[in-house]
């Protein structure tokens, strides 16, 4: 898909995540669509509030992390991006098991670039809509 500018496989691609916040917190990336990225996280002692439920936080590190990586994968070498804004609205609480992001472009620009990222529960419900903008540099 003409998207993806840089090719990767899923194992590469998790390893980028060695050593940081996305290790940290358990995202792990399972999908490279033609058009989208899929990840998943753990909901646990790592990525809950005080009162046992997803942080919304926790729920930016993986929207920004998974935005990141699509606007890495879809620029060509020699240029990079930075995230300079994000933005989330949580509407369903999630207590156990792991949640999956869905990231998909809304503008793919030449100078900045937007992605939206569903984060779904085990049953597919929504539970975050995020939306994160980087600009590319390089």
């Amino acid at each position: 898909m003409a998207m993806w500018k840089r090719s990767i496989d899923l194992e590469t691609l998790n390893k980028l995540g060695e050593n940081s916040l996305v290790a940290h917190v358990g995202i792990v990336f399972t999908v490279i669509g033609e058009d989208h990225l899929e990840a998943t996280m753990p909901v646990d002692v790592r990525t809950q509030q005080p009162f046992g439920l997803l942080h919304g936080g926790a729920s930016v590190v993986l929207a920004e992390s998974m935005g990141s990586i699509a606007g890495y994968l879809s620029i060509e070498e020699g240029k990079s991006v930075v995230g300079i804004e994000v933005s989330a609205s949580h509407h369903r609480a999630v207590s156990s098991g792991e949640v999956r992001g869905i990231c998909r472009p809304l503008h793919l620009g030449a100078r900045n670039q937007s992605w939206q990222i569903e984060i779904r529960n085990a049953r597919d419900q929504l539970c975050c809509t995020s939306r994160l903008t980087v600009a590319v540099l390089g």
